[in-house]
């Protein structure tokens, strides 16, 4: 029989802004992580009769959502970040690097020019809970095995 694992624990994210420094995360205190394209790759144009034009488009650009438990270091370090960038030159802003890696799945994503979306929404309640904090990217290059 033949089977596959996965285990989160074997993904790492590295955030970087070369004013502030970097954050190495390895799951403690993250929940998840999605990576998201935005700019559609293939438009198709059709004509009145019937023919096609395919246009391919070579935006990379996309979003990170990054969950991470309320309390966590790697939620206080964002907000170390988002509030330095927030009182920063506007050249600042958009300077924030980041890597994904899940050697197992053989992914590398790389993503530059990558700034906040907004603040996370904050979740009061009698549980802890994960707020998600969305990172905007310019250029998002995926290596896929």
């Amino acid at each position: 029989m033949a089977y596959t694992t996965y285990s989160f624990e074997d993904v790492s994210l590295v955030i970087s802004h070369p004013s502030v420094g970097q954050y190495v995360a390895t799951g403690k205190g993250l929940g998840s992580i999605t990576t998201t394209m935005t700019t559609e790759r293939t438009v198709h144009d059709v004509s009145a009769d019937g023919s096609v034009m395919v246009s391919k488009i070579v935006g990379r650009n996309g979003s990170h959502t990054i969950s991470v438990q309320q309390t966590s270091d790697l939620n206080k370090w964002l907000t170390k970040l988002y509030n330095y960038l927030e009182q920063a030159p506007a050249s600042e802003w958009a300077r924030i690097s980041l890597t994904i890696r899940s050697p197992y799945m053989q992914d590398l994503i790389r993503s530059t020019g990558v700034s906040f979306q907004k603040l996370p929404d904050k979740p009061y309640q009698a549980q802890g809970q994960q707020v998600s904090w969305v990172l905007m990217a310019a250029d998002v290059d995926q290596t896929v095995a």
